[in-house]
């Protein structure tokens, strides 16, 4: 038996160029996740699935294998993290078919630590779920959503919880886009992440930022520099 992590880092990001080795805090923002991979000692082998030459030797100084290099036809904005995902397994089974864990982590993940994989670990195989990643709470109840029309004026997203209390409503989570372990087989039969056997472990609110443009970029280096202060 043995669990590998599997880190995508395609070169052709669009909204933040060259994104996966984007200088965060002056370090590639890729050797965060690799080297909480390797610290958490969760696994045997720590591999970056990229298309990019340079990310490949980058992610190789700080500790990574970069053993195949992924086709374009999964390297393109539409190519899904399962279709990545299976890729990397099936490449990997051909030498190791002893492959039983899986986790694909998220190159622009720096607030991932080595305790929180260690401990993802433990409860995918505590409770034999198919698939485990991180949860936050929302800050406020989604029953209360609102929506805009194109003038501006707001309407509730779900009427029945007009006059609801928020003590009385459930309390509703997101999946952070950090990191998914998987057993390798739900992986390779391509069972979908969010399904009835994918567990959630809840990490608090201020332990992540989804980075998707420059404003989430400045907030991220914020947030990480404040937490190790801490």
């Amino acid at each position: 038996m043995s669990a590998v992590a599997i880190i995508p880092a395609r070169g052709g990001s669009k909204r933040i160029p060259r994104k996966n080795i984007k200088l965060f805090n002056g370090r590639p923002i890729i050797a965060y996740s690799i080297e909480s991979a390797l610290q958490s000692q969760c696994f045997d082998r720590v591999i970056v699935s990229t298309d990019d030459s340079e990310i490949a030797d980058i992610a190789k100084q700080f500790g990574a294998e970069v053993p195949f290099v992924r086709p374009a036809h999964i390297a393109n904005d539409y190519a899904t993290t399962l279709e990545v995902i299976h890729h990397a397994i099936s490449t990997l089974v051909v030498i190791d078919s002893d492959i039983t864990e899986v986790c694909c982590i998220y190159a622009t993940a720096p607030f991932v630590t080595p305790s929180q994989l260690l401990a993802g670990k433990q409860v995918l195989k505590q409770k034999d779920a198919d698939y485990l990643f991180p949860v936050a709470a929302y800050p406020a109840p989604i029953q209360r959503a609102l929506r805009l029309d194109t003038n501006g004026f707001v309407s509730m997203m779900e009427l029945e919880h007009l006059n609801s209390r928020s003590q009385d409503l459930n309390e509703g989570f997101y999946d952070t886009g950090q990191y998914y372990w998987g057993k390798a087989s739900a992986y390779l039969s391509n069972t979908p992440i969010y399904s009835e056997k994918s567990l959630g472990l809840v990490v608090p609110k201020n332990s992540c930022v989804d980075i998707d443009d420059m404003q989430d970029w400045a907030l991220a280096e914020f947030l990480y520099n404040y937490r190790q202060q801490q």
